[in-house]
């Protein structure tokens, strides 16, 4: 209808008008906090700070049990874990060992708060010398990662995760086959039961630096560009996702996310499962930095950012930003 019959202003008057209308919920429910596990005691310390990620720190286990209290008192639907050890070696075999930073990790948040849910990042760039996501063929030429026997060990480390007690394992390598070989190993050592969330449009970001200073995962030659994707190809990020359907996924990602709400709307229309957005170490400095400076206001900008990758069609938001966030919509209730 022609104005003045139709109005839209009619409906933002008040707050309870608008909360009457308000399309996207977004709730601590649907937010991951991760977490990066370091050796037994970080230096001298349970804690240690990450200069590129302000307010985010590398815990020690007994530091994570404190900080997945907290997490699980703010009503957040799930911890990730990163391990960030300091021994490193071609193979990181550190990943798949049973006695290793995430695996006793797992062990021991599930004993403690066995509702809370365990994501573990399943790949090697943590734990390999090199920095890249998987072990190197150094025998045709420069060194390159080789796809397939990167995914036989990448399979072992999602057993081993399985096993200490992870509640989802999330395979964030990018190489092809990798979603089919971990369900079909999990399935054969008696794991059927635990979910595949698979990374499966990640891109070759400039998003990612912080991490990888939380990590240690800087690839020591190259980029990871041969095996990450091109921001530029949306429909291959479709492509991508349908196919780590068909190998087993029970939840798809989009990494990072900012950039990306086209195609976190895009893979949620095509696979038609739960999707999850990953909202990266970048876009979470950069809203730091922002408001450090007094450029924005960081609580109306981190809930806006995360109200909107849940309007692209995202259930699961994993953030750097969850535990503030929490709070601050436990103050709007």
């Amino acid at each position: 209808m022609a104005f003045p019959q139709t109005r839209m202003r009619r409906l933002r008057a008040t707050a309870s008008l608008r909360g009457l209308v308000r399309e996207t919920e977004l709730r601590a429910g649907h937010l991951v906090l991760p977490l990066f596990i370091a050796d037994a005691h970080v230096g001298d310390h349970e804690r240690q700070s990450i200069a590129t990620l302000p307010d985010l720190e590398r815990l020690s286990i007994s530091a994570a049990l404190e900080e997945a209290h907290e997490v699980a008192a703010l009503g957040i639907a799930a911890v990730m874990l990163f391990g960030a050890p300091t021994a490193k070696d071609a193979e990181g075999s550190g990943a798949w060992d049973e006695e290793g930073v995430v695996q006793t990790a797992v062990r021991a948040l599930k004993r403690a708060l066995p509702e809370l849910l365990v994501i573990t990042d399943v790949c090697l760039c943590e734990y390999t010398d090199h920095g890249h996501c998987g072990v190197l063929d150094t025998q045709s030429g420069p060194p390159r990662v080789d796809n397939d026997a990167s995914v036989e060990l990448l399979a072992r480390v999602a057993v081993s995760h399985a096993r200490a007690g992870a509640d989802l394992v999330a395979p964030s390598d990018m190489m092809d086959g990798r979603v089919g070989a971990i369900r079909a190993e999990l399935d054969g050592e008696g794991f059927a039961e635990t979910p595949i969330l698979a990374y499966s449009a990640k891109f070759a970001s400039a998003f990612y630096g912080p991490f990888r200073d939380a990590a240690g995962s800087t690839p020591a030659f190259g980029d990871r560009r041969g095996y990450q994707m091109d921001a530029a190809n949306g429909r291959e990020a479709v492509r991508e996702a349908l196919l780590d359907v068909q190998e087993g996924a029970d939840i798809v990602m989009v990494k990072p996310a900012l950039a990306y709400g086209d195609l976190i709307r895009a893979v949620k229309r095509a696979t038609r499962l739960p999707v999850a957005a990953y909202n990266v170490s970048g876009e979470y400095a950069m809203v730091k930095a922002a408001a450090a400076a007094g450029y924005i206001d960081e609580r109306a900008a981190v809930l806006e950012i995360l109200t909107s990758l849940r309007r692209a069609g995202a259930e699961v938001i994993i953030s750097y930003h969850s535990k503030d966030a929490a709070r601050w919509l436990a103050e709007q209730t």
